[in-house]
């Protein structure tokens, strides 16, 4: 079928066969002359690829080159006689072909019996495989055909598509006859089957056509989802040409040219792709993005890295293929299968009315005459949940009309006012909101969200694109609000009940990100958007106040979690001062969840989920106190070691050798640690007095709750290369430390806590796996001068297409009388093991770390001092750390 006004003229200068004949007639060996032909063939459709020539003269140039040349060496072949035929199906069959697309050929016989035909069609084959060319072939007879396209409705569509390339045509036009939907599989049928087919190929790659890396052939908005349009509606029009499609209704010219735009952008990638790879590759692999974003001019700029330019261009390309997709496998379902089906009709309005479970348009003039309907309709769908969505026509309408959306359209009163009506309906505003985006109605009333719409990050961290990450922050924040969030979200799901505007929180949540892009610090940006999006839409200056701080601020409990020490009273304290009060608190609270919830599926994890709680509970009890009335350091560790003490009273402990033991741990040691984990460490150093051996315990979080990591506890004469060791050896086990806590003894004993998760980012809680956790920790770390070899596993593909620098950030703490080393390095297998080897060669104490894996980079926070305690505070020392670990993480 053909989606647009192209036609492809025959063309000697790619191909001239008369010439080749003339080559052939020398007597000279055909294997080397048909080799130099495809060589040329090539080498000039490669050459006009690079000077920009139309895409579709390539694609059905090189087509029609290899029909020219498959005739020729059909011929020489002895054929006993006219009844076998040559046949290009599927994608050939259409007349398409790219640089290593696979030449699916049938040979098709009249009857069952293949005797007469074995020994040219295996000389036939052989030859076209010493020519070099990749066929797919198969040698049915017209019943084989028959028999196997019944059964599958795969045959049956690559059956549809068909040419004569060589031999009788009536064969070919006999199985078309065996074959039509008078025959077998009606339209009603095979439309099922392939839209079933279409949902699991989908499914497949994660029902979004925003991946990190696509393939362009069976990716969500994809070739294949061009070719199923064309599929459907052959079944049930028989062959189409343009003028056909607009005729019968199926399509307009509009959607015809989004087809068409869609289709010679996707085939042009994929020409570079095999042209690149030099093999029929359809992933869009990080391997291959920046060669052909510079193949097509997208140039590093202050818009962006060219990559991202070139892959928005790719989203926005998918984005609207897949939209249109499904509107049109909709409308032929709804209009033409179902069409004449008795539906319930309720009215809603004057202008929509609910049809079968679907709102429409009660006439096709209704956007034209009162242009608000553009937003009511999705009011009306967030105030009805019933409706099941919108019926295909009127998605159409949405589309044909939307243009209406122009700045008078958006400083209407009344616009605004219906925006904001969704936004408190309470319904399920998330959903509608990403209709609006999936019809180009969200990016046209507020034009800052649409430059995101396709907008992407070059990195492994961010999975989506702003406006695909935004959506589902939205989605997620509407899950806290449902009961099957509370599992896994527990202390969001209730905050999220308990704020005065849930409607400020879907603000934030689609400003929050809308600033990237725009060159500076997308916060500030984002927080100037949404500010003039409250005064546009009478939010009271108190409530526009509320939702710029939110986006302004909305990485700061993010960043504080993971990279300060938030068991210090002074960070507490400061963050307590930054929030004001309980409500930007709980506010920040949801938003900052729902914000890591959304940005990479592994990024939440029951560790992050720990220190966010601790972090809004130690904040939450700062600000109740006052902040005129910081809790002292003193006064924490006093409580904290009563606290513990009393637990280990109740347990039986020998209290005078637990003061034996406090008094040579210094208050440092009470502030880091919990009462409880006070007790489980006391409790394990006192009953493991007397070994040589270290002392490990390990501990995994309750089985009923989702939050925290397995702990880590190891007690052992202080050297320096322990942490060092101790990494390597997590390493070995596949473990990675997101936690560690450092603490030394006056009689040079170290007590060491590590926060580690398995290679899912989940604890572990096997118990037998534990105990090789232990026991291997034990082994390795009873001397730890031979520690395990440094991990050298092989560093995944992805992770070498990045280019991260390796960054040193160095500040003091004077508070706590130590150094803060802020490392931002490309991640590696054991990474953590190289860090703590630098530390010991540099003379380094470490106190405390944070581990943060970004994607394809690390973010790690050291809290450091030299051997006697102190601060590095020697800047020439300072240099000499920064430069070291340069050199190291660097190669």
């Amino acid at each position: 079928m053909l989606l647009h006004h192209y036609r492809f003229v025959a063309d000697d200068s790619l191909f001239d066969v008369a010439d080749f004949r003339a080559e052939l007639d020398t007597g000279r060996p055909p294997v080397p002359l048909y080799k130099q032909a495809l060589r040329d063939i090539q080498t000039r459709l490669d050459a006009r690829f690079r000077d920009g020539a139309d895409i579709r003269d390539l694609i059905h140039g090189r087509a029609w080159c290899l029909d020219r040349l498959l005739e020729t060496a059909w011929t020489r072949h002895p054929w006993p006689d006219a009844g076998v035929a040559l046949l290009a199906v599927g994608g050939y069959g259409r007349g398409e072909l790219h640089p290593h697309s696979d030449i699916d050929l049938l040979l098709l016989l009249e009857h069952d019996d293949d005797a007469p035909y074995r020994e040219p069609l295996t000389a036939f084959i052989t030859f076209l495989w010493d020519i070099g060319l990749e066929i797919g072939h198969s040698v049915r007879s017209l019943a084989d055909c028959e028999r196997e396209a019944r059964a599958d409705v795969t045959v049956i569509t690559n059956l549809l598509e068909t040419r004569t390339l060589a031999g009788p045509e009536r064969l070919r036009e006999a199985m078309t006859e065996r074959l039509s939907s008078r025959h077998m599989w009606p339209p009603a049928q095979f439309f099922e089957a392939k839209w079933q087919e279409q949902i699991a190929r989908h499914y497949k790659h994660n029902n979004s056509e925003y991946q990190l890396e696509p393939n362009l052939k069976s990716s969500p908005g994809g070739l294949r989802d061009i070719q199923m349009i064309g599929w459907v509606a052959k079944r049930y029009f028989g062959p189409l040409r343009y003028e056909d499609v607009v005729a019968q209704g199926f399509m307009n010219d509009a959607e015809l040219q989004i087809l068409s735009q869609g289709q010679a952008f996707l085939w042009q990638v994929r020409y570079a792709l095999h042209t690149l790879t030099g093999r029929a590759e359809d992933r869009l692999l990080f391997d291959h993005q920046r060669a052909i974003a510079e193949l097509f001019g997208f140039n590093d700029s202050h818009q962006g890295l060219g990559v991202e330019q070139f892959m928005k261009r790719y989203y926005r390309h998918v984005t609207a293929l897949a939209g249109l997709n499904d509107m049109l496998l909709q409308h032929f379902d709804e209009m033409i299968l179902r069409g004449d089906e008795a539906l319930e009709i309720q009215p809603l309005n004057a202008r929509f009315e609910i049809r079968g479970g679907y709102i429409q348009a009660r006439h096709p003039g209704v956007f034209r005459r009162r242009p608000a309907a553009l937003l009511e309709l999705f009011l009306l769908m967030a105030q009805h949940p019933g409706i099941e969505g919108v019926r295909a026509e009127t998605i159409r309408l949405i589309r044909d009309h939307r243009h209406m959306i122009d700045e008078a359209f958006r400083d209407d009163l009344r616009h605004q006012s219906l925006f904001m009506e969704l936004l408190r309906s309470g319904g399920n505003v998330p959903r509608q909101l990403r209709r609006m985006n999936r019809y180009g109605i969200l990016g046209k009333y507020l034009p800052e969200f649409g430059q995101a719409v396709g907008l992407m990050q070059h990195d492994l961290f961010h999975l989506y694109t702003v406006d695909a990450h935004t959506l589902r922050l939205l989605k997620f924040i509407q899950r806290f609000r449902e009961t099957a969030g509370r599992e896994d979200f527990p202390v969001a799901a209730t905050l999220i009940h308990q704020l005065p505007k849930l409607e400020l929180l879907w603000i934030a949540g689609l400003y929050h990100d809308i600033g990237k892009g725009h060159g500076g610090d997308h916060s500030l940006i984002g927080a100037q958007y949404v500010a003039e999006f409250g005064e546009r839409h009478g939010l009271s200056p108190r409530d526009t106040r509320l939702v710029a701080w939110l986006v302004e601020h909305h990485l700061l409990m993010s960043k504080t979690a993971q990279k300060r020490d938030i068991s210090d009273p002074e960070v507490i304290r400061e963050f307590a001062h930054q929030m004001r009060d309980e409500v930007h608190l709980d506010y920040l609270y949801v938003l900052t969840v729902a914000d890591i919830t959304a940005t990479n599926p592994s990024l939440w994890n029951g560790w992050r989920a720990a220190l966010l709680r601790q972090l809004h509970g130690e904040t939450k009890r700062a600000l109740r106190r006052g902040l005129e009335n910081p809790i002292d350091r003193d006064d924490w560790v006093r409580e904290t070691r009563a606290e513990a003490l009393g637990l280990l009273r109740t347990l039986g402990a020998d209290v005078a050798r637990v003061e034996v033991l406090w008094d040579t741990l210094g208050d440092d040691y009470f502030m880091q640690y919990t009462p409880s984990e006070i007790v489980w460490q006391t409790q394990g150093i006192l009953a493991h007095a007397g070994s040589e051996l270290p002392l490990v315990l390990v501990s995994a979080p309750a089985e009923d709750t989702s939050e925290g990591g397995t702990k880590v506890f190891i007690h052992t004469r202080s050297v320096d290369d322990l942490f060092a060791a101790t990494a390597a050896a997590m390493d070995q086990l596949d473990l990675s430390i997101h936690d560690a806590r450092i603490a030394t003894s006056s009689n040079d004993w170290t007590l060491n806590t590590f926060i580690v998760l398995d290679d899912a980012n989940e604890p572990i809680r096997e118990a037998a796996r534990l105990e090789r956790m232990r026991a291997y920790l034990v082994e390795e770390l009873d001397d730890p001068d031979d520690y395990p070899q440094i991990v050298n596993r092989h560093t995944p593909r992805q992770l070498k297409h990045f280019r991260v620098p390796t960054q040193v950030l160095i500040e003091q703490d004077p508070a706590n009388a130590r150094t803060m080393l802020e490392l931002i390095a490309p991640d590696r297998p054991g990474l953590l093991a190289r860090v703590g080897r630098i530390f010991m060669e540099q003379h380094i104490a470490l106190s405390a770390a944070k581990i943060a894996t970004l994607g394809e980079r690390v973010e790690d926070v050291f809290f450091i001092t030299d051997k006697n305690g102190e601060p590095l505070i020697d800047p020439e020392r300072q240099a000499a750390l920064r430069e070291r670990l340069r050199e190291m993480l660097s190669v």
